[in-house]
């Protein structure tokens, strides 16, 4: 089934000691982590979706966690959000090679962040409408998957944006 626009897809867990949460999450609840030492990022697969991400928090925000709304126009959304009396935190930001992201808070101050998947563009000779690419979990997997289901090694990501 196809995830619909505003649907949570995606959830960050910021930690002070991200090893310490992933070793809880680890033990208590299964979780599977994979550790993108180039983002300095974890990512975690729970036992149902959306998966997410685990790192320490960015400079001024404390631990806690961030969800993400699917979105098929991030500009167009925060203009909506702003118009509802919301208000744009963090502007559209890319994810190299993942999509877009950017964080909002709406009138009564819940802070939630929205996620642009990259949408592929058929060459000129194919007709075909384009195809999303998957989400930062999905790829994840499929990175995972290439290396024959052996995780990356390597330390958490502290979210550098």
């Amino acid at each position: 089934m196809a995830q619909k626009p505003g649907s949570f897809v995606h959830i960050e867990l910021a930690s002070a000691d991200p090893a310490r949460t992933r070793r809880f999450f680890e033990d208590v609840f299964a979780w599977k982590f994979e550790e993108l030492p180039e983002m300095n990022y974890m990512t975690f697969e729970p036992a149902t979706a959306p998966g997410g991400g685990l790192m320490t928090p960015m400079e001024g925000q404390p631990p806690g966690v961030l969800n993400y709304l699917l979105s098929m126009d991030i500009d167009a959304d925060l203009r909506r959000i702003e118009a509802a009396g919301g208000r744009t935190l963090r502007p559209k930001t890319e994810i190299p090679g993942v999509g877009w992201w950017a964080l909002f808070q709406e009138p009564t101050g819940i802070t939630l962040a929205l996620f642009q998947g990259r949408m592929e563009r058929p060459s000129p000779e194919r007709k075909e409408p384009p195809r999303r690419r998957p989400a930062a979990g999905a790829a994840a997997r499929k990175a995972r998957k290439a290396r024959g289901g052996r995780r990356a090694r390597g330390r958490g990501r502290g979210r550098a944006r």
